[in-house]
């Protein structure tokens, strides 16, 4: 007789980046955070795409970071789990996705000379069941963009 047994479950490399900005840890953190509407590329990467207005941070453990649709209506991207200015902000992830198949996103900020190294990771892909490599795999490029378009926005 053969037994049916469940396939362990695969573990899914996180996607990580990091980069240096020239800025000193506290001016970067905020940036990243409380001026985070002024950075990201909403009509790219975004639930409404065009119609996205602003996104932001309710800057506290269990505050959310919500985009804004130009009609009023919101969209939440994740729940924050670390509030640790200006050193490292950690949040669930699953912008037009239900909180059940929410990633994992840590942010950290640390002195780099004159400067900060912003580290971010995202992990938890397996919760996307069979979409968990082929999203991975777009989330990889996809935070490059996103962080270029902060270190585009960076003045010292």
């Amino acid at each position: 007789m053969v037994m049916d047994t469940p396939q362990a479950a695969t573990s899914i490399e996180p996607v990580v980046k990091e980069l240096v900005v020239p800025l000193p840890r506290e001016r970067a953190f905020e940036l990243f955070t409380a001026r985070i509407a002024e950075w990201w590329p909403l009509s790219t990467h975004s639930v409404e795409g065009d119609d996205a207005v602003g996104c932001h941070f309710e800057p506290r453990v269990g505050g959310r970071l919500v985009e804004t649709a130009r009609d009023g209506s919101e969209h939440v991207w994740g729940t924050v789990t670390a509030w640790e200015p200006p050193g490292r902000l950690a949040l669930t992830w699953h912008p037009g996705r239900t909180p059940a198949t929410a990633q994992d996103l840590e942010i950290t900020f640390e002195p780099a000379g004159a400067g900060t190294r912003l580290r971010l990771v995202h992990s938890g892909w397996e919760k996307l069941g069979e979409e968990a490599r082929v999203e991975r795999d777009n989330y990889d490029p996809g935070w490059d963009y996103v962080l270029g378009r902060y270190m585009a926005d960076v003045s010292v």
